[in-house]
């Protein structure tokens, strides 16, 4: 016996399986003008295609911005997508699960994954702006903006997590007399020559701003007092073995440093207050050394 089949019937559950999808679409690409921020786009994203697309987890990498996003559980079956717009790349979200995709939910997955491409980018120009705000484009480091931002954060993060927090303020020593005596254009390719010396000292997770002129902070997250002032020591000798060259000169450069560490009941003035005292008072008992505040 021959089963009849309603064409009309099967017609209207496809029609309306498309009109549910696009729909779908047109809530993620909605959703995902809401933000210009990196792990709230992959994270609304990833939940919108959830019922589409099952997935146990994801993780989202960007090498400009050095970040990497993850989330739930990681398994051995994924699906990876790099993101270019214009040769410019956008980053990988990759998606998990314990069972393989399907052709068709990756065919799906490829049309749902342009909805993410122009949040990204925006979000991409978006940070790119930021970060040229935040830097000092003679040093390449963080500048005084950006640490006033950045130290606020970190020091409520510490207290929160009863982690520690240390600070190392750095000044070149003489420095007005290097600008009197060879020109300011030999006081800059002092100050970038510096910053970068600093750099080869430092771990990932510290960061570095100009604090102004020739002075320098150093931020340093789960660091104590003793562990700070090692840092500062290695930091002054790397800079007092360096000659630098300038117009047939050579020039010999030393550093002064003042070493702190977060206290319970510090304000943000008194963190800092203690690091800049600390400084000049290296300075003051002769310069190139590190004086730690106790």
């Amino acid at each position: 016996m021959k089963k009849s089949v309603n064409l009309a019937m099967v017609s209207n559950t496809a029609f309306e399986a498309g009109k549910a999808e696009n729909l779908s679409q047109y809530d993620i690409s909605n959703a995902l003008q809401t933000t210009l921020e990196f792990n709230e786009l992959i994270s609304i994203f990833c939940s919108r295609i959830e019922s589409m697309i099952p997935h146990s987890g994801y993780v989202y990498s960007n090498r400009e911005f050095s970040l990497e996003i993850k989330n739930g559980v990681f398994t051995k079956h994924a699906y990876s997508h790099a993101f270019k717009i214009d040769q410019q790349p956008l980053g990988e979200l990759k998606l998990m699960r314990n069972h393989q995709f399907t052709e068709a939910e990756i065919e799906l997955l490829e049309t749902l994954l342009r909805y993410l491409i122009y949040p990204l980018k925006n979000a991409t120009l978006f940070h790119r702006a930021l970060r040229m705000a935040y830097m000092d484009p003679l040093t390449q480091t963080h500048n005084r903006a950006s640490f006033n931002d950045t130290i606020n954060r970190e020091i409520r993060l510490a207290i929160r997590q009863a982690k520690h927090l240390a600070i190392i303020f750095l000044d070149i020593d003489h420095f007005k007399t290097i600008n009197d005596d060879y020109g300011h254009d030999c006081g800059d390719i002092m100050l970038a020559s510096v910053a970068a010396w600093i750099k080869d000292s430092l771990r990932s997770s510290d960061l570095i701003f100009r604090y102004g002129g020739e002075e320098f902070v150093i931020l340093l997250s789960d660091t104590d007092l003793a562990d700070a002032e090692l840092l500062a020591e290695k930091i002054r000798a790397a800079i007092e073995r360096r000659i630098m060259t300038y117009d047939m000169n050579t020039i010999r450069i030393t550093a002064s440093l003042g070493v702190n560490a977060l206290r319970a009941d510090d304000t943000f003035e008194s963190f800092i207050k203690r690091a800049d005292a600390a400084m000049y008072q290296a300075k003051k008992n002769g310069r190139n050394r590190v004086i730690a505040a106790r």
